[in-house]
């Protein structure tokens, strides 16, 4: 069971799986602490929610402003409760040496880089504390492989094994778990399934499952691989 209610810091939170938590995690009468890259995604968050949920231009690759972004954030709201690394980029499909170096090395600054950004400025918090669950999204193609998104793979599976080891290293209390959302048809679904990903649950349906099963993590799924499953 969890808490009546909670601090939430999440990243990537102006459209997809992002939003769709956000908006979830609020009507159910949650503090949602988040960041996102577009400010007109930010500018519309907080027209529609107001304080005491607090919305950031962030992109979480720059380590400095992760870190001032997460002192000010925890100057004014405290340690948060759940953190949710959800923020992610996919490269457009194509075999792995034909991926332009610069746009490999953004998705891996992002996917990767920007978790431990975002770890390293919230976490130390937490682990005072000696509560808190920490939630990387990973995915199916963090478990599994495809062709043509091979970054996306490679980063995917660096977060389950940055989350087991992350586990191994939290004080009792706590937990990290890499979560699998599933598949969803979100804008990056579209960049590598086309038509395809029509045929899959929006964003909005899937939180409603999603956001209950977020919620219930606690110490004993620590170092877990979870997925929310079918919709």
């Amino acid at each position: 069971m969890y808490l009546v209610h909670m601090k939430i810091v999440i990243t990537g939170i102006t459209r997809g799986l992002g939003r769709a938590l956000t908006e979830y995690f609020i009507a159910e009468g949650h503090t949602v602490i988040g960041c996102g890259r577009s400010g007109e995604g930010i500018m519309d968050l907080r027209f529609s929610h107001p304080a005491p949920q607090d919305f950031s231009v962030l992109d979480v690759a720059e380590t400095t402003r992760v870190e001032m972004w997460a002192e000010k954030m925890l100057a004014i709201h405290g340690t948060p409760d759940l953190l949710i690394n959800n923020a992610s980029l996919m490269n457009n499909p194509a075999p792995l040496w034909e991926v332009p170096a610069d746009k490999f090395s953004k998705l891996i600054d992002v996917n990767i880089k920007g978790v431990a950004n975002v770890i390293r400025a919230f976490v130390p918090t937490m682990v005072k504390a000696k509560k808190g669950v920490i939630v990387n999204f990973s995915s199916g193609w963090g478990r599994s492989v495809a062709p043509k998104v091979a970054p996306y793979c490679a980063s995917k599976w660096a977060i389950e094994g940055l989350t087991k080891a992350l586990a191994e290293e939290l004080p009792e209390g706590m937990a990290a778990v890499a979560l699998n959302p599933g598949i969803i048809n979100t804008d990056m679904l579209q960049q590598c399934w086309a038509g395809e990903a029509d045929s899959f649950p929006k964003a909005d349906i899937w939180a409603k499952k999603a956001g209950p099963f977020i919620l219930a993590l606690n110490a004993k799924d620590n170092g877990c691989s979870v997925s929310v499953g079918e919709i």
